[in-house]
């Protein structure tokens, strides 16, 4: 047993100090402050190919709250979902189209090598083939990150995403820029995953997530979540390893129904998610110590253009 408990003591220091090592930027204004992981591929938190390197958020505090933090229980930089804040990830570009042993593209990640003729898997172990050219620019308020690829499975890109806090308010914003710099066709989607983890508060039913419009969940809510018209609301706390996940529909082509809201009554935390791009899709997912929200934004950039979006983050409390 004390074998055993000097092995964790020291798994668990060899972490911490591999964490301490990890290339990161704080920002701040008058009320947020955060910290960021910076993309590296020998140092960087996360260097797995399924979601975008880029606005790693390890932390963020207002009033007192916390909004974001560890969710899962193995860390290991290159585990596909060991990652942290609102991440996101797009889909796979020129996938169908390669076989195996051929390159396809992921933004955000690089180029990567097909396995087989099996569909896409995010699990997959794929080979990271070619990382691309990562650029980092830091203020007082906000990260700009820059991501170059040339010529992967033939497509190139300019990919720039900045997190910044709104001067004199309560927010996160992230703005992207994809230019589209190869002679092929970018089509994907993106969405963002969040990962919210309030205050540290388990999932359960002083949650409470918001929708401006009638929602529709097409999956088994099981007796885990209710569904009441603009609200979903946890019947119960989710146990062990439980997950429960519904794709939800409802929503209008205009950018104003991708407008939600997480809130714990517990804490009195809340935060308003919005974007200036319609959902193309949206689904929620839950685990024991996160709240998923994940809209999801169609891509569509034609050689030579470009393509922007924006997401919000406004953080605020409730009045108890």
């Amino acid at each position: 047993m004390i074998k055993y408990l000097s092995g964790l003591l020291l798994a668990s220091s060899l972490i911490a100090a591999t964490l301490v090592d990890i290339p990161q930027a704080q920002i701040s204004n008058d009320s947020v402050k955060a910290t960021l992981y910076l993309p590296d591929t020998e140092n960087g938190y996360y260097r797995g190919t399924r979601f975008d390197w880029a606005g790693v958020i390890a932390n963020l505090e207002y009033k007192g709250h916390t909004y974001f933090g560890k969710w899962f229980q193995q860390y290991d930089p290159y585990l596909h979902d060991a990652i942290i804040g609102p991440v996101e990830a797009f889909d796979p570009i020129g996938y169908d189209q390669a076989k195996p042993g051929e390159l396809f593209v992921k933004i955000g990640v690089g180029s990567l090598q097909k396995i087989d003729n099996g569909p896409y898997k995010f699990v997959a172990p794929y080979k990271h083939v070619d990382s691309g050219k990562w650029s980092v620019q830091k203020k007082g308020d906000q990260v700009r990150f820059t991501h170059v690829l040339k010529d992967a499975a033939g497509y190139s890109y300019e990919y720039e995403k900045t997190v910044k806090l709104t001067k004199g308010k309560p927010e996160l914003v992230l703005e992207h820029r994809l230019k589209n710099t190869g002679k092929q066709k970018i089509e994907t989607a993106v969405y963002n995953h969040n990962f919210l983890v309030i205050d540290e508060q388990p999932s359960g039913p002083d949650f409470r997530v918001q929708f401006p419009f009638a929602i529709k969940p097409t999956d088994d809510l099981k007796d885990i979540l209710a569904s009441n018209t603009r609200e979903l609301r946890f019947l119960r706390p989710l146990q062990n390893r439980e997950s429960i996940y519904t794709l939800i529909e409802g929503y209008g082509p205009n950018a104003s129904d991708y407008d939600i809201k997480v809130e714990n009554t517990k804490t009195g935390a809340g935060v308003r998610i919005r974007a200036d791009r319609p959902l193309s899709k949206l689904a929620f997912w839950s685990n024991p110590k996160n709240l998923s929200p994940e809209p999801f934004i169609a891509v569509n950039v034609e050689p030579g253009k470009e393509f922007t979006w924006k997401i919000m983050y406004e953080f605020y409390t409730l009045d108890k």
